[in-house]
């Protein structure tokens, strides 16, 4: 298989690295490479460190590639996401694979490419970059993949195959929105708070009342799923059904439940808002995050006062550093600041 990986982050550098561990040919887009196609180390560490270096070949923009991809994986961000899908106009009949954390990727990548199959991938494996340039592996985790659109069934056999060979397990679900909502709940977690908090997900469980906000969002999510017809479902390395019972659960029992389990969940890594906050600032990825329970909620009749809330304190945050500095390290500023009457 011939695979092209549009986003040289965490994520797509994961992929490429097992990809092409399992066999396949991998090029990856990168925004930053200047000048010709080349061939470049890929490095990838161990939950234990032991590093390996594959092959691939580096792409500045994806029409330099020479031939056709089999599948092209789009493992950028959210707000990214447009213009990657754009940069692939020559290849519009070929299958996509979309990886994004959040609500609204299948749906965009849907439309941008109505004539080409869909699959949608929900990735639970945690990778962060290492000091040598490389990447690692934060927790072993795995990568869920849910026909969305054509005759991909065989295909989603054959990706199976490359990534098992590679090292991550995969897990094929028969409704997408029940495996992409069920990422969302994992990704709800210790995220938005510790972006405005800039907490780690264990103090944050720890306190009382800002595990009743986070509570509080998950239940407000848990809602719009029932409403949408949608069950959790287990996530390669993520038991979601179980994390709903402990969600609902009188907050007296669930918090000392679920405060040593969000404690390792990302195996040490910080939340993605949290890293996005503490980086470049400006748009993230939350209007698809705590805003998708929002937008799905308003549509179906639930309300979801937390999450909205959420969205907006992160917006304003992640765009004006005195209004972050004003959260920061204060739980009792960010709880009035969400306002439920019960903290």
């Amino acid at each position: 298989m011939r695979v092209l990986v549009v986003g040289g982050g965490a994520v797509g550098s994961l992929l490429a690295w097992t990809l092409r561990s399992g066999g396949a040919q991998v090029w990856v887009a990168r925004r930053r490479h200047q000048g010709p196609a080349m061939a470049a180390p890929l490095v990838v560490a161990d939950r234990g460190g032991a590093a390996r270096s594959l092959g691939i070949t580096v792409v500045g923009r994806p029409d330099e590639l020479e031939t056709a991809p089999d599948l092209i994986v789009f493992a950028v961000k959210m707000f990214d996401l447009p213009g990657a899908v754009t940069s692939c106009g020559a290849w519009r009949d070929v299958p996509a694979l979309t990886v994004q954390n959040g609500i609204g990727a299948e749906l965009l990548v849907a439309r941008a490419r109505p004539q080409a199959g869909l699959i949608a991938g929900s990735l639970t494996a945690s990778v962060e970059a290492a000091e040598d340039g490389g990447w690692r592996r934060r927790t072993r985790g795995g990568l869920g993949l849910a026909q969305v659109e054509g005759r991909v069934g065989s295909m989603i056999e054959e990706l199976a195959e490359l990534l098992e060979a590679g090292g991550l397990s995969t897990q094929n679900y028969d409704d997408p929105m029940a495996m992409k909502w069920s990422k969302l709940v994992g990704n709800l977690a210790a995220n938005a708070t510790a972006a405005l908090l800039d907490y780690d997900p264990g103090r944050i469980y720890r306190h009382r009342r800002l595990f009743l906000v986070e509570r509080a969002q998950v239940l407000e999510c848990l809602a719009v799923m029932a409403r949408l017809r949608l069950r959790p479902v287990a996530l390669p390395g993520a038991d979601i059904p179980l994390l709903a019972r402990a969600f609902r659960l009188p907050p007296w029992l669930g918090r000392p439940i679920l405060a040593p389990i969000m404690a390792r969940a990302r195996g040490g890594k910080d939340p993605s808002l949290r890293l996005h906050a503490r980086g470049e600032g400006g748009r993230s990825e939350v209007d698809w995050l705590n805003g998708a329970v929002v937008k799905a909620g308003r549509s179906s009749g639930i309300e979801t006062p937390v999450n909205r809330r959420l969205a907006e304190l992160v917006n304003e945050a992640l765009t004006d550093p005195g209004r972050r500095a004003w959260f920061r390290h204060r739980p009792s500023r960010l709880v009035e600041a969400v306002g439920l009457p019960q903290l």
